[in-house]
């Protein structure tokens, strides 16, 4: 099999009230839906169990703190540059593979009010795909640029997918009715990965055919999570609003935030 190796990239977009959001491994799903091969993980992936872990290691604001401004064009996509941990490797897929992305939703599906004002769908994720990835990446030369047909923006890359970031079936074990209904209709059984009353969300995603054989391909992950004015959220469930600007409210700041791994 002609393997493709996955550089991961992540960014998302959410204030910081709760507790946040990233994709934290991938797998390969195979021609009958189920899971095959070995997981691979971000840039610079550190494991929840780990000694030091906290969200500090992944959590990068756009824009930071205390500077008050939207996305700026010098704005990088990526906090990380391209390296992994040996026990936490990229994964290793051929072109054309099916790869789903999955993340815990910690919240943000299942307790909806937490946050007054978020977009009904919870958020629309965009995946982007990239042969020719670089360190200095800006998010706004990238998001909303690239297009599915690889010709937008500047050429390098392309749109794979848009998701939204509530897969309908993920939840968290956190008593709320969502979770308690989501638990009913979709158990699974205990697992050491997500435990018995978890289930994390997920974006499948299919690769291009047509990478060459040892491509080291890089994603980036966007998660658009911004709280609307309460006239414009009605309108959200089919996960299209704006970024920043008119009928994004200013009452949180940061209003994004962004990893890349």
């Amino acid at each position: 099999m002609n393997l493709t190796n996955l550089l991961m990239a992540f960014v998302a977009f959410f204030p910081v009230a709760l507790a946040h959001s990233w994709v934290e491994q991938l797998m390969k799903i195979g021609s009958n839906g189920a899971f095959v091969g070995e997981p691979g993980y971000p840039r610079h992936f550190v494991g929840r169990t780990e000694p030091g872990y906290n969200d500090d290691i992944f959590v990068y604001l756009l824009p930071p703190n205390g500077r008050g401004s939207g996305i700026l064009p010098s704005d990088k996509i990526s906090k990380y540059s391209r390296e992994y941990r040996d026990e936490f490797p990229m994964l290793k897929a051929a072109p054309g593979d099916m790869v789903a992305l999955r993340y815990q939703e910690n919240g943000h599906v299942s307790l909806p009010d937490t946050q007054a004002n978020k977009p009904l769908n919870r958020g629309t994720v965009y995946v982007y795909g990239t042969a020719d990835a670089k360190d200095d990446d800006k998010l706004l030369s990238v998001f909303g640029q690239w297009t599915a047909d690889g010709k937008g923006g500047d050429g390098r890359g392309r749109l794979l997918a848009t998701r939204n970031y509530d897969d309908g079936q993920c939840h968290q074990d956190n008593q709320g009715e969502i979770a308690l209904s989501r638990l009913a209709q979709f158990p699974k059984g205990n697992d050491p990965l997500q435990g018995e009353k978890n289930l994390w969300c997920q974006n499948d995603i299919r690769l291009p055919n047509d990478l060459a054989e040892g491509t080291i391909y890089t994603l980036y992950w966007v998660w658009v999570w911004p709280t609307l004015t309460p006239e414009l959220r009605p309108n959200s469930k089919d996960g299209k609003f704006p970024m920043q600007g008119e009928g994004v409210s200013i009452l949180y700041n940061p209003s994004l935030e962004s990893w890349t791994f």
